[in-house]
């Protein structure tokens, strides 16, 4: 167990297209299929790092609310409870693919793995609330979404519901994961950013909301002391002046230049924003490694040879 707790942690936040990919219908099988790849890098990599995985749920989230909306014939489940639906769901197709790797990888009866449902504390006054602004669910007319309780905006595509995006506090199990790391399992949590919940009457209790799965990422990452966080998606890198002819892909950038790209703009809320400052403030706080990269070159990534990096 000594040598086990000298290992460095890795904390790998998996992207969307870990487990479905652009054009795909989003079936187990594709999904199970799509994680071959990246549990192999896990596999390997759990020789020399404690592991631990986060992932997002946006496809599988959308998939549960556009079923419910189709159907009357049973209780429509709030959102908290969708999102412990798809962290139990998402974290057996990865234990499922994991347990696969670890057994080619020839290493399966040396290495635990568990999946936690896990809440995410936010703050009940983030001003996040007074304004929702993150997309989920099912398209609807203006006719529909006339008839609809939720808060709704128009898109090119019809009507949808939003929720509140707040800001991650902590992550409320991070006890047990550090527990459960220094036991050396590959510990799978906080799925689709964690239940977002609030201190209320000296308990927890789970608000209409969905929190940033890259963001709750480096809380987490930071809580656990990890070595490294690598935010594993379907591009290259963060990008400045992207889809100009003067984008530029970033390498190894230093924090004050990284900050500097920030303040102007170049990573936009809605797709790179997040991921860059999650790394951003992982690096700040611990001085440790923050990387984004392809999903197939985490194992360059942590080697120093892909990837967008934030140094010193």
């Amino acid at each position: 167990m000594e040598n086990k707790r000298k290992k460095p942690i890795l904390l790998t936040a998996f992207g969307g297209n870990a487990l479905i990919r652009s054009g795909q219908k989003g079936t187990a099988e594709e999904q199970i299929e799509n994680l071959n790849m990246p549990m192999k890098q896990i596999a390997r990599l759990s020789r020399k790092y404690r592991v631990v995985i986060t992932h997002g749920n946006g496809p599988q989230i959308g998939n549960l609310l556009l079923q419910q909306e189709s159907c009357d014939e049973v209780p429509k489940m709030p959102l908290e409870i969708i999102g412990a639906q798809t962290q139990g769901q998402i974290g057996y197709m990865i234990e499922s693919s994991l347990e696969t790797a670890l057994f080619e990888t020839g290493i399966n009866s040396e290495q635990y793995f568990a999946t936690l449902i896990t809440y995410v504390l936010v703050d009940e006054d983030d001003p996040a609330f007074q304004q929702p602004t993150k997309p989920i669910g099912p398209f609807y007319t203006k006719e529909e979404a006339a008839g609809l309780s939720y808060n709704m905006i128009k898109t090119a595509k019809g009507h949808r519901r939003v929720v509140a995006s707040p800001k991650p506090i902590a992550i409320v199990a991070h006890r047990e994961i550090k527990k459960l790391i220094e036991m050396d399992f590959i510990v799978i949590c906080c799925g689709g950013g964690g239940i977002p919940v609030i201190h209320k009457e000296r308990k927890f209790c789970g608000v209409e909301a969905v929190i940033d799965k890259d963001l709750a990422s480096s809380v987490l990452a930071r809580e656990i002391n990890a070595d490294i966080f690598v935010v594993a998606s379907d591009v290259d890198g963060a990008a400045i002046h992207w889809g100009s002819p003067d984008q530029r892909l970033l390498k190894k950038v230093p924090l004050d230049e990284m900050e500097q790209y920030i303040q102007e703009g170049h990573f936009p809320a809605g797709s790179m924003g997040p991921k860059v400052e999650s790394i951003r403030q992982f690096f700040s706080n611990t001085g440790n490694r923050g990387i984004i990269c392809k999903l197939e070159d985490i194992e360059k990534a942590i080697g120093g040879k892909a990837g967008t990096e934030i140094i010193k």
